[in-house]
């Protein structure tokens, strides 16, 4: 299993409609920490396909999105439930905090 790619466009599209929960990372490429939580997001995206939907928003191509769910600083990882907002945790975290952000 892969990681979503979100934009502007498909996101409600994507996250509300899922039937399991959602983690959703808002990241840019030029952000150091981002790039941390990278390998432990794609590990729970292939060890929890079933269970999990591992999504990115890239928040320069995303403002809006970014606005939507008040970003002010990345990683910003964020989990929906039921497409709503279920938990968020800031900065770069580790594989057990993001799996907590859906149990």
């Amino acid at each position: 299993m892969t990681i979503t790619q979100l934009t502007d466009n498909n996101f409600k599209e994507i996250v509300k409609a899922s039937e399991i929960p959602v983690i959703v990372d808002f990241y840019a490429d030029w952000c150091g920490p981002c790039k941390r939580i990278v390998p432990a997001l794609e590990e729970i995206a292939s060890e929890k396909a079933d269970e999990v939907l591992v999504c990115k928003v890239d928040v320069d191509q995303s403002q809006g999105l970014a606005n939507a769910f008040q970003v002010m600083s990345i990683p910003n990882v964020i989990s929906f439930k039921n497409g709503e907002l279920y938990k968020r945790v800031v900065g770069a975290v580790s594989k057990a905090d993001l799996l907590a952000l859906v149990e």
